[in-house]
């Protein structure tokens, strides 16, 4: 019954993002205000192109992997809508993935279905596809790599996560947790993972005692074989040379103009409306100034900090530290807009069953927070964009509250969250790693 429950949620959902994209051809058609995103129009474009044997970066603004508009070749063949459709279907995809993960880590199956309701019948997520934004894509490679990992498919983890940082840059920041979850003691090559119940209490990470690990640092060479383990060794090699690969490939082919447009301008991106970031009031007041790229690339070091501390912490339990992360890294970036969101949202159903949060009141307050943040910067933005208004300041102000707001439900789903480790240590690693010494 419940296989049946969630297919037929799946059909539903199916059914509610062809609907979706229907009336928006319809509102394109008949209104002033289009339902499609801008940057479906720059896709489709980007696309023609490269099925008239050009480059797609020949279309301003095209800013992402050739992969891309290659997938939306078949929009100047068949019809407009095939992208929109693709991206819906990954939507599903990642709905049918969170189950998964889910179901592997042994969580009730009526909870797992209600979780993944939240993604599936979420209105920013299923709108994101419907009026043609490529994250779902992108949420859908993530998870899978998730799931390859839990399944102890290190080399396919490896390939698609290479493929995925090509596609999307922002990936990266998962690769020292996954290094780290890597470990000897709970990952072994050619030994599937022994995965933790969700039903299982508090956990300490699943690595050997903290005597032994207190031991570990008197052994320096101990400590490096076991830090170079033919797991780590080879997923950094596969990833890297996947990665290698594709930008060479296409560098050949388009050259400098797909390495500054696809990979190097989101290192130096800047953007001084148009978003959340608490750095964009600097930005609009250096705009006549050019800023030095050492300037721009300062502003990783919160993020690089953010970053490092939360994957010292909760790298075990891969989920909810991918979910801190991605969370962190864009409430802090210098550039953010509301279709970064969807990075999170993905993992939000993940972490879920190992909350204590109760939604009333506390979840409800953090919900109201985040919302209520966001809204009072579209105020702002709003009479800046529309009404022409010298805002900047107020617009500012809204940034650092958003940011506040981002800070405050980050701890918060922090302190209300059960540590649990994805996989629990593999019987006789410790003894078997002594004795090879």
């Amino acid at each position: 019954m419940a296989n049946v429950k969630f297919r037929s949620l799946l059909v539903l959902s199916a059914i509610l993002r062809a609907l979706l994209i229907l009336y928006g051809e319809w509102q394109d058609t008949h209104m002033e205000v289009r339902y499609t995103d801008v940057d479906y129009l720059v896709f489709s474009d980007a696309a023609s192109l490269m099925a008239a044997g050009k480059s797609p970066y020949l279309r301003s603004t095209y800013r992402y992997s050739p992969l891309l508009a290659f997938l939306l070749i078949p929009n100047s063949i068949f019809h407009s809508c095939w992208g929109k459709f693709l991206f819906s279907a990954s939507d599903l995809l990642v709905g049918y993935f969170i189950r998964s993960v889910l179901k592997l880590r042994g969580v009730p199956e009526n909870l797992s279905v209600s979780f993944v309701m939240i993604w599936l019948f979420n209105p920013f997520t299923f709108t994101i596809g419907t009026r043609g934004n490529c994250e779902p894509l992108v949420c859908a490679m993530v998870l899978w790599v998730l799931l390859c990992l839990m399944n102890g498919s290190v080399l396919q983890a490896a390939f698609w996560f290479g493929l995925l940082v090509h596609f999307r840059i922002y990936p990266i920041i998962y690769v020292l947790s996954i290094l780290l979850i890597l470990d000897p003691y709970v990952c072994r090559y050619g030994r599937k993972p022994a995965l933790q119940n969700w039903s299982c209490g508090d956990q300490e990470s699943p690595r050997s005692s903290r005597i032994i690990r207190l031991a570990d640092l008197f052994h320096p060479w101990f400590t490096l074989r076991r830090a170079l383990t033919k797991e780590r060794i080879l997923f950094g090699f596969i990833s890297g040379a996947v990665f290698i690969f594709c930008t060479a490939f296409f560098y050949c082919l388009y050259g400098w103009d797909f390495l500054h447009e696809a990979l190097l301008y989101h290192l130096t991106r800047t953007d001084p409306r148009h978003n959340f970031s608490i750095y964009f009031y600097h930005i609009y007041l250096q705009l006549e100034h050019k800023i030095l790229v050492v300037e721009k690339l300062i502003s990783f070091l919160p993020q690089f900090i953010v970053q490092f501390i939360l994957v010292l912490r909760f790298a075990q339990d891969l989920p909810f530290c991918w979910f801190l992360q991605t969370v962190a890294f864009v409430a802090f970036n210098k550039v953010i807009t509301a279709q970064y969101f969807v990075w999170f949202f993905c993992l939000l159903p993940l972490i879920l069953p190992w909350s204590y949060m109760k939604l009333k009141w506390k979840g409800l307050s953090c919900i109201l927070l985040w919302m209520g943040a966001q809204l009072h910067w579209l105020m702002w933005g709003y009479m800046l964009e529309f009404k022409g208004k010298n805002v900047f300041l107020q617009l500012w102000v809204a940034s650092i509250f958003f940011l506040a707001a981002n800070t405050y439900v980050l701890t918060s789903v922090i302190h209300h969250h059960r540590f649990s480790p994805v996989f629990t240590q593999l019987e006789n690693t410790s003894e078997a790693a002594r004795k090879s010494q």
